[in-house]
């Protein structure tokens, strides 16, 4: 591999955060003065408001053909193979291939930070995830590891074939994972994506409960690569500017279908059971943005309690834990709906128009064209 090209790669997402439309930096909805829900954010209104999680991104930026990445989500900062993270999944449309699935339905929890990356590097994804457990101190002697590795696939602007990303790039976005502001857009595993026609990327989003509610935390982040009838904020974007699933009806065809990973983590203590159910709502999330799930779409959501008193010792022989009530589960409900939308809607607004393999070209969301609808709705 070329030392220089991998070297420069988590530069890329450090350089595009700060390029601009219009002569404007980028903003979030919410930046533009278009708060959604009911519920107020965290700090940064991203998935590292929920106390210990970290996310780290490589991107991949090279010639006129790799557009791809590694987006690392870490739940909590001990040994996660030693301290499992109660955890599970929920699929919307399965066309995809979420690696370590079974595992997490089976037992219930997850015990690899989350990698997210293009379709035909989830084996790369795989072994970093591996090679990073194994490294750990106290885990030389380990000799099974599920990693749990997402994907869409971004070969309309990367030429996915040549498959780039190796597994110390996966390594490398783990170590990179920092809390605070989230790099969203076209970084990490949202390099090359697109979503309802437009430049997708990586989105994330938060909410905290009144105190009344349990003061928890709910932390979503997104890749969108996925279609639809793109609405904002109920504002039936997609056919005002006309450019939607369906359209070949009446004017040009878009492509139908995609795919979209949606992580969830909270702080309220969940068992396996509940997050389930949690990760069905952030399904109705992504509803609201008016996507569809269609035939071709692997949309999965991948749902995380972090409680410190539930995460789940590998060497204990009773576990312990102390969970919601199933009748204090619908604020959380509504939370993750809030969060999930307003994570894909940011997806978009943050991202920047891109070329790549081919000469193909995906433009951005117009922004501009956006707020006036949302402004005179």
């Amino acid at each position: 591999m070329n030392n220089l090209r991998y070297i420069l790669a988590p530069c890329v997402a450090v350089l595009m955060s700060l390029t601009v439309i219009a002569g404007q930096p980028h903003k979030t909805l919410r930046e533009w003065g278009f708060p959604t829900g009911i519920f107020e954010t965290g700090r940064y209104n991203a998935i590292t408001d929920v106390p210990g999680v970290t996310v780290g991104h490589v991107t991949c930026i090279e010639g006129d053909s790799i557009r791809t990445g590694v987006t690392a989500i870490v739940p909590h900062q001990g040994n996660i193979f030693r301290n499992k993270v109660p955890a599970a999944i929920y699929v919307g449309n399965g066309f995809g291939k979420l690696a370590g699935m079974s595992q997490v339905s089976e037992l219930g929890n997850i015990e690899t930070p989350v990698i997210l990356t293009n379709t035909l590097s989830v084996a790369a994804g795989i072994e970093g995830a591996v090679r990073y457990t194994l490294m750990q101190p106290g885990n030389e002697q380990v000799r099974s590891v599920n990693a749990v590795v997402g994907e869409t696939n971004d070969g309309g602007l990367n030429k996915i074939s040549q498959m780039y990303i190796t597994p110390q790039m996966v390594i490398d976005a783990i170590n990179n994972a920092h809390g605070g502001p989230v790099e969203q857009g076209n970084v990490g595993a949202g390099t090359g994506t697109t979503c309802f026609g437009f430049k997708g990327g990586i989105g994330t989003s938060s909410r905290v409960l009144p105190a009344s509610l349990g003061g928890y935390t709910i932390g979503v982040l997104v890749q969108t690569n996925y279609g639809g009838i793109l609405e904002i904020d109920g504002v039936q974007v997609g056919q005002r500017l006309q450019k939607h699933d369906f359209i070949n009806h009446v004017r040009k065809a878009e492509n139908v279908d995609g795919s979209c990973m949606m992580v969830v983590i909270t702080d309220a203590p969940l068992d396996s059971r509940n997050l389930e159910r949690v990760a069905k709502r952030a399904m109705m999330g992504m509803a609201k943005t008016g996507g569809i799930a269609s035939n071709g779409s692997g949309d999965y959501v991948i749902a995380m309690s972090v409680a410190p008193g539930n995460l789940i010792d590998d060497k204990a022989k009773y576990i312990t834990s102390t969970v919601l009530a199933n009748s204090e589960m619908s604020s959380i409900f509504a939370a993750t709906i809030e969060a999930t939308a307003e994570a894909l809607w940011n997806s978009l607004f943050m991202a920047d128009p891109m070329s790549g393999r081919d000469g193909y070209h995906v433009d951005a969301l117009p922004v501009e064209r956006v707020l006036d609808m949302l402004r005179n709705r």
